[in-house]
């Protein structure tokens, strides 16, 4: 069998980003070693790390190889390091501009229990029990992204500050496809989250995808307003199935969402482009932050990098088996009890984050 090249860029970032990149490096190169594909990667810099060596969060040279490899992977950006900034050149506007120079439209973040898992989340367990609930996040409008924005003086002693939300019907239906195409391969359920009682930017928002939905009768569709879907992803988080939302609704609730698994180190996600001459473009990541608190104390859970890393390898490359056998590898590891800190109960087996990485290419060669 021929083998197939394809060329990913690393951006480990700031923080923990750099530690569970390294433990990323791992899994793919056993990958490489265990398909008829080479994944080379290619090393870049984004977030503070940019910062410090170039002056700015993320170059333009980055931006052009973004484009051009086959997936990006993403460790994570920020830190009080850079706290101090102009709001422009702080780090997580490098992550920005590049989803917006990308056109990275659509955010996979999807919530999964490992049952052996289910006493690390603060909710009983008959309440998250085998939950497996996807986010489709809205990724280059909306407020972060409107424009007019800024802080500005009205008077000697005060000031206003003032944010755009604004959402054009092609840049709903896009994202409102992608998640009718996405309920209909899972369970044909679609729950649309908005705020249109009161904003006019999601009164839209919800007239553009209950006419989208008129060419998916075979996907039941029904909206909830963003305050009580955040309640009900707490009170019983099994009703929803699939969940479309704008940008900063979707930012709030994939976070929400993650300590139904139990911790922010558990979720991955994947950010999308339109296919374009037979590659769409894409950027993985995990949902947690930089956390500077813990960088360098080999104590940061990877799993959700290798989640992110599953679905590299499904949505990119067309590995879906890969990323079914990393996902059931990790269950596997969770069920004879090996954790990181932040998932561990008092009779769990703690392991760092480059053990964890080891375990997990292990139980791989052992699988396979």
């Amino acid at each position: 069998m021929k083998q197939k090249d394809y060329e990913i860029l690393l951006l480990p970032g700031d923080g923990i980003g750099k530690e569970i990149s390294e433990q990323a490096v791992k899994l793919i190169d056993w990958i490489t070693e265990y398909t008829s594909t080479n994944f080379k990667i290619i090393r870049g810099l984004i977030g503070g790390a940019s910062i410090d060596k170039y002056g700015e969060p993320i170059t333009e040279e980055i931006i052009q190889i973004a484009k051009k490899v086959d997936a990006v992977l993403l460790g994570a950006v920020g830190g009080e390091k850079w706290d101090s900034l102009n709001f422009e050149i702080r780090p997580e506007r490098g992550l920005l501009k590049i989803r917006k120079e990308m056109d990275l439209f659509a955010n996979f973040r999807p919530a999964i229990v490992f049952n052996s898992l289910i006493n690390s989340s603060t909710l009983k367990p008959e309440i998250i029990d085998s939950l497996d609930l996807l986010i489709l996040r809205e990724l280059t409008s909306g407020i972060y992204f409107g424009e007019p924005r800024g802080i500005v003086d009205i008077s000697n002693d005060s000031k206003r500050g003032f944010n755009t939300l604004s959402y054009t019907t092609e840049e709903i239906k896009r994202i409102a496809i992608v998640a009718f195409e996405t309920a209909k391969k899972r369970s044909g359920k679609l729950c649309s989250v908005d705020k249109a009682n009161v904003l006019e930017s999601t009164i839209l928002w919800r007239d553009v995808v209950i006419q989208t939905s008129k060419k998916y009768p075979e996907v039941e569709l029904s909206h909830m307003y963003v305050d009580n879907a955040a309640m009900q992803l707490v009170r019983n988080p099994k009703q929803f199935d699939v969940i479309v939302t704008t940008n900063m609704f979707g930012d709030i609730l994939s976070d929400c969402a993650s300590m139904l698994t139990g911790s922010l180190g558990m979720l991955p996600s994947a950010s999308l482009g339109e296919m374009k001459d037979n590659k769409r473009l894409a950027l993985y990541e995990p949902v947690h932050g930089s956390a500077p608190d813990i960088a360098g104390k080999n104590i940061a859970n990877p799993i959700a990098m290798f989640l992110s890393v599953g679905m590299m390898m499904d949505y990119s490359f067309d590995l879906p088996e890969m990323n079914n056998l990393i996902k059931n590898t990790i269950d596997n590891i969770l069920k004879k009890g090996f954790r990181t800190r932040d998932i561990a109960d008092k009779s769990d087996k703690i392991l760092g984050t480059q053990e964890i990485g080891d375990l997990l290419i292990s139980e791989l060669e052992r699988v396979k």
